[in-house]
């Protein structure tokens, strides 16, 4: 997708108008902000912000049927880098607790102090 002037001239209304609407801040320089101004302006209620949904659809090459199911549960990041998709969760094993309690029980720092 090529960035020019228009193109970042409609992202920039459309950021404007998603922010005042639906308090959406979205940052240009996201990786994915074309998506998630499309993803965002999916909720929206407003008539100009929808049509400049699609202009800017037309203009960075996303279809706009297509945008919803793109995405549905966007990949997880930290400090703007994808993390590794979890592995299969097995449960934790539950915690096994002392059949006899002499004495009193305390909490240190979250942990049980049998004294």
């Amino acid at each position: 997708m090529e960035l020019n002037k228009a193109v970042l001239d409609c992202m920039q209304a459309l950021r404007r108008r998603l922010r005042d609407e639906l308090c959406v801040d979205i940052r240009l320089s996201q990786p994915d902000a074309v998506e998630a101004m499309l993803l965002a302006c999916l909720r929206s209620s407003d008539q100009e912000t929808r049509s400049l949904a699609i202009r800017l659809a037309e203009m960075s090459d996303f279809p706009t049927s297509a945008v919803p199911a793109a995405h549905p549960h966007p990949a997880r990041q930290y400090r703007g880098h994808a993390l590794p998709e979890a592995q299969s969760a097995a449960p934790l094993p539950a915690a096994v607790e002392p059949e006899e309690h002499r004495g009193s029980v305390r909490m240190y720092r979250g942990q049980r102090i049998y004294a």
